[in-house]
């Protein structure tokens, strides 16, 4: 299982990854071609549709390693049996509420397939296609608040804690 998370986890990274080294071959290509006169057509469109599929496909992993902003100033101060029921409601609320996120972005990627909805650039590209990376993006991140949430039922501290703490004791 923990083999199964860990390539989770980093598909997660590499797919980010991947678009934001697209992106920037797009954007270099461009800047080339723009030296010999030639255009790329919606090259522009395309690297703001892999900024946001970067974004969204980093969300999972970068939830799990702890590179979420928290603000640790009050948990830090609280008894280890208070910091836990305060980690446990905070994991049930970012359950939730990437629970909506995910629900919402898989419902609107539905509708711009069902309706046939088209992208108003100059390449004209199905709407559904360039909404798939943060549908996945929000499912992804869904799966790993719900992978904290099972381990800090379990009594375990979910990894973002342990990564917090491992910078704590750094410094």
């Amino acid at each position: 299982m923990q083999t199964l998370r860990r390539y989770f986890y980093l598909c997660s990274l590499v797919l980010s990854g991947s678009c934001l080294v697209l992106m920037a071959l797009l954007i270099l290509a461009q800047i080339g071609a723009r030296s010999f006169g030639v255009v790329i057509p919606s090259s522009e469109d395309f690297a703001g549709w892999l900024l946001s599929a970067t974004v969204f496909f980093g969300l999972a992993y970068t939830f799990n390693s702890g590179g979420h902003i928290r603000v640790t100033i009050l948990l830090t101060r609280l008894g280890s049996v208070k910091r836990g029921y305060i980690e446990q409601f905070n994991v049930t609320a970012a359950l939730f509420i990437s629970g909506y996120m995910m629900f919402y972005c898989l419902y609107t990627l539905y509708e711009s397939y069902d309706y046939g909805d088209v992208t108003d650039t100059y390449l004209v590209l199905p709407l559904w296609i360039v909404q798939m990376p943060m549908a996945l993006g929000t499912l992804f991140l869904f799966i790993a608040v719900f992978d904290s949430f099972c381990t800090a039922l379990s009594g375990r501290a979910p990894n973002y804690i342990a990564h917090e703490e491992s910078l704590g004791n750094q410094e």
